[in-house]
């Protein structure tokens, strides 16, 4: 269980998610926590996946305790960070799935799509998963072990493909 204060927060976003980045950093640091802004740093284009990355790497490094990723829809952050063992990243585009999502789940990186939500609809959910700690109920950790288990599988090789049977 997850009972660490949360100190620092790795934030990122791609050219679609800047803006809403740009708000996401400012309303964490205001919140009092370190913020690990790991790009993008204009609206230039770029790739998702290399700015998912960097947030996924800050958390699986120790380096901040949770994660929050922003780009037009939320869905392509969403599914490149969790191709990272480790990571519990979901697309949450209303309050009670960013605190549930950490309550019940233990969700680790928040992911929402600038193109969907405004501004003010983003800062609610983001306040939400911040304030959010896993605690869960025996039913939600045996949940939770199961994915890790599955990531453990998936790691050793257990669900490599196999050629089609004619």
């Amino acid at each position: 269980m997850n009972e660490t204060p949360l100190r620092r927060v790795a934030i990122g976003g791609d050219h679609a998610g800047f803006h809403m980045k740009q708000m996401v950093v400012d309303l964490v640091g205001k919140a009092g926590l370190e913020v690990c802004d790991c790009g993008t740093f204009d609206e230039q284009p770029c790739d998702f996946p290399d700015v998912a990355e960097k947030v996924a790497q800050k958390l699986l490094a120790g380096a901040a305790d949770r994660g929050i990723l922003v780009c037009g829809s939320g869905v392509g952050v969403s599914v490149a960070a969790n191709k990272f063992p480790g990571i519990r990243a979901s697309l949450c585009h209303d309050t009670y799935s960013a605190h549930q999502g950490v309550e019940h789940d233990d969700m680790n990186v928040l992911c929402i799509g600038a193109r969907v939500i405004g501004p003010a609809l983003a800062a609610e959910i983001v306040e939400s998963f911040l304030r959010a700690r896993y605690a869960p109920q025996p039913r939600h950790a045996a949940r939770v072990e199961k994915i890790a288990q599955i990531e453990k599988r998936v790691i050793n090789g257990q669900f490599g493909r196999s050629t089609p049977q004619e």
